[in-house]
């Protein structure tokens, strides 16, 4: 068995191929219960917001690339179209992803605090939608454990933060006036 989460994000892809594979709300549960539906899907998780689509997943052995696999064909894209866009964390790698992107350190703003309010979301849809089992859900619960002790232990929330308010505090300290 293993562990594997695909995805993109601001890094990675431009806005109009995020918007192309994002799952809305009306389309996540179909696209849970048909990557479900593969016989080596053991349990997923899909997380879409509008800087990140990101499907966690526990397979069987050695069948990572379904997902790719997948994300293609659900959204109507050509084989390896996305590739170029797309990252592959396995085991360790993928655990350590989502604690990152839980605390808000995979952010395009560092530490905004709305990461956890969607990954909790997508966390309620895979159990609605029962495709999230006893790993996976102890996985995201350990996350979200690890993100409030970080936000409890560290000041990466003390201050508020969104690209508008970055955008205007590094004007200010560029310019002296913004009037």
């Amino acid at each position: 068995m293993q562990f594997v989460t695909y995805g993109i994000n601001h890094n990675t892809a431009p806005v109009h191929i995020r918007e192309n594979i994002a799952f809305n709300a009306d389309v996540l549960p179909v696209a849970l219960a048909s990557l479900k539906q593969h016989p080596d899907v053991i349990e997923a998780v899909i997380v879409s917001t509008c800087n990140r689509t990101e499907i966690y997943c526990y397979l069987n052995d050695d069948c990572d690339n379904i997902i790719s696999s997948w994300l293609h064909q659900f959204h109507q894209q050509a084989d390896g179209e996305l590739d170029e866009f797309l990252y592959c964390y396995q085991d360790n790698d993928a655990i350590r992803h989502l604690l990152r992107v839980a605390c808000g350190l995979d952010s395009m703003v560092l530490g905004e605090p709305q990461i956890l309010g969607q990954i909790k979301s997508a966390y309620s849809q895979a159990l609605n939608t029962k495709t999230l089992g006893k790993i996976l859900g102890r996985l995201f619960q350990h996350a979200f454990t690890v993100a409030k002790q970080v936000r409890t232990d560290t000041a990466i929330g003390n201050s508020p933060v969104s690209v508008a308010f970055s955008a205007v505090s590094l004007a200010k300290q560029i310019f002296s006036n913004l009037s």
